[in-house]
């Protein structure tokens, strides 16, 4: 395992392996890392032949200034994960200075409409923050695919957009969501959980699958109002927003058209802890 805390290590590096042919597999991360980044990492592995982890919890991206406190932070108990992983992997640590220089702002950026719902009517700011890291990493390590998980997936059209509007030429790759025994979405947050709270998580997920049952032949409206009166009945979690949509365009749905993905989004609170998921409704 190789770290880099500067860019400029890293870029050498790089122009020397892709000087001999070689491909670069990037994963980005905000570490607190689990079995769902080590997936993204296994599937780069297979793909590359040089792993880069990053590691960065990006503060342009946190609107709630008491989220991006709280942030579990371990270096230590990441870089355990990764070397148990894959023993020749490099990983990116950089401070905020080393990406940002001295003003820590984001770039603006025209998503057209991908960072308008969801996510981002909740979060301002937050994509204009993942597109100013995202293309800075891409632009400091030139990976040749860079791996993110559906949980986030917003965060992963988004960053699509982000290569198609920028010309980097970077394929990226998204993988499915990986989840504990009890089908709640592997995430950094879950560890804040009680534990009690994280066992009467899994209704999101349970919650989930019986929404895409029903609008096999119910309306979009329909099962968004199930889905609603389900968490009105709950006593420990709180919907803050549930929204069939699109899968390409992200846009809410009134109908059903022939040919088109959809998906289902959700976020909830368990106490004052935000989770997100999402599934498929067309397989």
């Amino acid at each position: 395992m190789q770290i880099f805390r500067e860019k400029e290590p890293l870029i050498q590096a790089i122009q020397k392996i892709k000087s001999e042919g070689k491909s670069v597999g990037l994963v980005p991360t905000m570490g607190a890392l689990h079995e769902g980044h080590l997936s993204l990492v296994s599937n780069a592995a297979k793909d590359s032949d040089q792993v880069v982890v990053s590691i960065f919890v990006n503060p342009t991206q946190f609107n709630n200034q008491k989220d991006l406190e709280k942030y579990p932070r371990n270096l230590e108990k990441d870089l355990n994960l990764l070397k148990v992983e894959l023993e020749n992997i490099w990983v990116f640590t950089p401070d905020a200075s080393e990406l940002y220089g001295e003003n820590i702002l984001s770039e603006n950026f025209d998503f057209e409409g991908l960072e308008a719902v969801m996510e981002g009517k909740f979060r301002n700011g937050h994509f204009n923050g993942v597109g100013t890291v995202v293309k800075r990493l891409f632009e400091i390590i030139t990976p040749d695919k860079a791996y993110f998980g559906e949980k986030d997936f917003q965060q992963l059209q988004i960053v699509r957009k982000l290569t198609e509007k920028t010309g980097l030429p970077v394929e990226i790759v998204g993988c499915p969501i990986l989840r504990e025994d009890s089908g709640l979405a592997r995430s950094s947050r879950n560890e804040r959980l009680s534990s009690g709270n994280r066992k009467k998580a899994a209704f999101i997920y349970e919650t989930l699958q019986n929404a895409k049952n029903l609008f096999g032949t119910n309306s979009a409206d329909h099962v968004s109002q199930w889905v609603e009166d389900q968490f009105k009945n709950h006593p420990s979690l709180e919907l803050e927003y549930f929204e069939i949509a699109d899968s390409k365009t992200l846009k809410k749905i009134t109908e059903k058209e022939k040919g088109n993905n959809y998906r289902a989004f959700i976020a909830v609170y368990a106490d004052e802890i935000r989770l997100i998921d999402n599934i498929a409704l067309d397989n």
